[in-house]
């Protein structure tokens, strides 16, 4: 197996803060950035050290810069430059340097002139033990195309020149990567890996700011890497990140984002490609959809908690028979109240208030599940259960919370409750819908890699929600049989409904649930005659649907009263409803699909201005 890297650039902190990061991840080994090195209060010496103490090898310092081609004096200073370079690298203890194509006004020109350059630095560097890597960058004076950066190490010939390859100089301008297999393998000295999400950006801009690990951007990364694994070559796959919310997160989460990484893309590899050997990562599982969701409330929020659920239709149809926790169900729908006074629930409960602490997804195989999420660095949970209590496998979700993986066979409710009877009631809800969730936004790109490295989650191409005093970003995964869905919202903004969630929740959490029904105005009508209220929605919205969709006026007065949203997607209809907050902190969505596979994106708006006007009262300036 190829080694495990990733650069030090890529992640925030000091050197020595991100080099234990790194290890504590699992990686086998780094690249020493430059500017990491030079601003480290520590000798070369020391940062080698540091590294053969927390079990990494140092597989390249980078960058060399404006080295080839280079006109007098600076061709002999360049010489002497790399000279100290080498001397550092033996401090370090590491044999190859990265140069990358020079970008310099001065430079010259010419194929024979580099060749003939990296040829004589070679020669140092042989002499010495140490290798030099040519890397194209995408933006080089001369040399901006990988293929390029091979014919001047092919005319070097020299034993201790190669070429480095970097996938997102190849694929951001999408220059073709079958040329790769015919590189030798030997004189393929490193391969750095990065994905980036396709913008309408200079590459220059594209690259310093928006790289981010395989699998959360959008370039075929995979298919790079298996070009170049068909040379033979077996050195190090190294990830290379310039982004700024990584350099401004934490360095623990964002090295183990990028050992998932790396662990989901040789996955995708070997699963493409019969000459490698079998996958050690378990497959998915199927998900069929979402077993349970719990909320962990106190004793006095666990009564206005249980009388919304009512409203909603929702009937008390079992109590733990140790422990003050209560199931209501609906449809396929089942929801746990938990107010507990010891345990993971009342440790949920005292940091974050009310709110979801759990969610179980129904899966075929949850051991499977668990052995896949165990290899991806998921963090496992554990608690002890009573006598006969069934035990359910989970792992450590969004915000902290937990995330279990329930087998159709362990949803055996008799075992942990008492069933309750209830009065006879028709269903109006069928299942969840979506699970909304809200995080920080520099979070979201962690919890897409975990959710979709995890479950058979496919994400859809991320929205633009505009709040009333903000930008939201929301990303949607959703499983084959769209029995599943989890949708993620981060903003930057600090004043947006979902920044405000996450203050008042103290950190990302389940902002909002939806429910599926068959006949939205009949569960509503049930729901009001319960009692239930819903987010007043303004006239000059239904006024404009009118006039969009031409619909007939019994369908508009029923919109009107009920406060119901709609939105059209070809022949597909979509109806929607929002409770009010409970407790200022999450709320319940209801919905109709009619051959509709959206969320209603046209109608978010609306909706963040409506819940916005309930929680901020604006004051109206006087006539």
């Amino acid at each position: 197996m190829n080694k495990r890297s990733i650069a030090t650039v890529s992640l925030s902190g000091a050197l020595d803060e991100k080099l234990r990061a790194i290890a504590e991840a699992g990686f086998d080994a780094v690249e020493i950035f430059e500017n990491d090195l030079l601003s480290f209060n520590g000798s070369p010496r020391d940062v080698g050290q540091m590294c053969r103490d927390l079990g990494l090898s140092i597989c390249a310092f980078q960058p060399f810069r404006d080295f080839e081609g280079m006109p007098e004096p600076q061709r002999g200073r360049n010489f002497a430059r790399a000279e100290r370079k080498f001397d550092l690298m033996q401090e370090l203890q590491t044999d190859l340097m990265l140069i990358c194509s020079n970008i310099s006004l001065a430079s010259l020109g010419g194929v024979d002139r580099a060749a003939a350059d990296f040829r004589e630095l070679g020669e140092r560097a042989a002499a010495r033990g140490l290798r030099v890597g040519y890397e194209a960058l995408a933006w080089g004076r001369h040399v901006n195309d990988y293929r390029d950066a091979w014919e001047i190490v092919r005319r070097a010939d020299h034993t201790a020149i190669g070429v480095i390859l970097d996938s997102f100089h190849a694929l951001a301008p999408s220059f073709p990567t079958l040329p790769i297999q015919s590189i030798p393998a030997d004189k393929i000295f490193l391969v750095q890996l990065a994905d980036a999400p396709k913008l309408g950006l200079d590459v220059l801009s594209w690259s310093r700011h928006f790289r981010c690990f395989p699998g959360q951007g959008d370039l075929p990364v995979a298919r790079f890497v298996q070009d170049v694994l068909a040379t033979g070559y077996a050195g190090p796959l190294s990830l290379e990140i310039f982004n700024d919310q990584f350099r401004a997160g934490s360095a623990v989460r964002t090295a183990t984002d990028g050992l998932r990484s790396l662990i989901l893309l040789e996955d995708d590899v070997r699963a493409a490609a019969s000459s490698v050997p079998a996958a050690p990562l378990p497959p998915k599982a199927h998900s069929r959809g979402v077993g349970f969701i719990e909320f962990a409330v106190s004793e006095e929020k666990a009564k206005g908690l249980a009388a919304l659920f009512g409203q909603l239709g929702f009937r008390r149809t079992g109590a733990h028979r140790s422990k003050d926790v209560e199931r209501w169900s609906q449809g396929h729908i089942d929801l746990v109240i938990n107010c507990e006074p010891d345990g993971f629930a009342h440790s949920h409960f005292v940091a974050h208030g009310p709110g979801v602490c759990a969610i179980a997804v129904d899966v075929d195989d949850a051991g499977r599940t668990m052995a896949r999420a165990e290899a991806l660095q998921a963090r496992t949970f554990y608690q002890p259960v009573g006598p006969g209590e069934l035990e359910i496998p989970a792992i450590r979700g969004v915000g902290g919370s937990l995330l279990y993986f329930l087998e159709q066979a362990g949803k055996n409710w008799d075992l942990d409750f008492e069933s309750l009877r209830s009065d006879a009631a028709t269903d109006r809800l069928d299942a969840v819908d979506h699970i909304s969730q809200s995080m920080p936004y520099d979070e979201m790109l962690s919890w897409l890699l975990f959710y979709t490295g995890i479950l058979d989650l496919e994400r859809l191409p991320q929205m633009e929600i505009a709040d009333p005093v903000g930008l939201v970003q929301s990303q949607a995964l959703i499983n084959g049989n769209q029995g599943l869905r989890m949708v993620l919202n981060g903003s930057s903004a600090t004043r947006t409904l979902s920044a405000r969630f996450i203050h008042e929740f103290f950190g990302s959490g389940v902002q909002h649930v939806a429910f599926s029904c068959g006949d939205i105005f009949a569960a509503i009508a049930d729901m009001r005659a319960r009692g239930a209220d819903f987010l007043k929605i303004p006239d000059n919205y239904y006024d404009d649907i009118e006039a969009k969709y031409g619909l007939d006026a019994d369908m508009m007065a029923a919109l009107r009263h009920n406060q119901i949203l709609y939105d059209r997607e070809g022949d597909g209809e979509f109806f929607q409803v929002y409770t009010h907050a409970f407790d200022e902190r999450f709320f319940f969505e209801i919905v109709e699909r009619r051959n509709y596979h959206g969320f209603g994106a046209a109608n978010a708006a609306i909706r963040l201005a409506a819940q916005t006007r309930e929680s901020r009262p604006l004051t109206m300036p006087k006539a």
